[in-house]
């Protein structure tokens, strides 16, 4: 997850104002101040610029579980004790390995009417049993691309662009994002719900529609 005091660390350790990171990743000084206060995250595309103007690597961004930063503090007899106490209760109770997700948390992909889409973001962490490779997770709301995608779900996106008629995208369209299946027609792209119950949409090639990446999995999180 990443982490906000890291980068005012970084920053100062490059002799670098918030002004100047600003211009160079060509966002405002207000964004770059909320980024070091935590109120919002940087997106994948701004944390990789980060990481190049402060010579450091991505993950060098992240901040570790504080469980973690405990542990590392023990003396070597007691992290051996802790080893073989997490050993002893894992083979106490039926493990299921879960996988974490982090979820664009201020955005979510409307299988309805649609929802503003902004550059930067908040997450939230979930959990999935299964591993996904993907580039990037939000939530669906809505009930228009039921009984496939349900309200509620997490969405998970490879980002590209159209592939082939009928396949379920992400399409950002008069700043807003709408996942639907997607069919080319010659002025435009038409979305089609997979709820019957939803009419297609049509969007201009005019209002410059944009497909933003394709649908590769959905899942309902795990309560933990």
């Amino acid at each position: 997850m990443f982490s906000a005091s890291k980068l005012k660390h970084y920053r100062l350790a490059n002799n670098l104002s918030q002004t100047a990171i600003a211009n160079k990743l060509d966002v405002t000084r207000a964004t770059l101040s909320a980024w070091e206060t935590g109120k919002t995250v940087p997106n994948k595309k701004h944390l990789k610029e980060l990481a190049q103007l402060l010579h450091i690597k991505t993950e060098d961004l992240q901040k570790e579980h504080p469980h973690l930063a405990l542990y590392k503090q023990l003396n070597k007899t007691n992290k051996k004790k802790v080893d073989e106490l997490t050993h002893n209760l894992l083979m106490e109770q039926k493990v299921v390995p879960l996988f974490s997700v982090q979820v664009l948390d201020n955005i979510a992909l409307s299988a309805g009417h649609g929802n503003g889409f902004w550059d930067e973001y908040e997450t939230k962490e979930v959990f999935t049993d299964r591993e996904y490779l993907y580039d990037v997770a939000t939530w669906i709301e809505g009930q228009s691309m039921e009984p496939v995608y349900q309200d509620g779900e997490v969405a998970l996106i490879r980002e590209g662009g159209f592939d082939y008629d009928g396949a379920v995208y992400v399409i950002s369209w008069n700043d807003q994002l709408y996942i639907k299946k997607v069919y080319i027609e010659e002025n435009g792209y038409r979305l089609v719900s997979i709820n019957k119950k939803y009419e297609d949409l049509f969007a201009p090639a005019e209002e410059e529609p944009r497909i933003v990446g394709k649908i590769i999995g959905n899942f309902m999180p795990v309560e933990t």
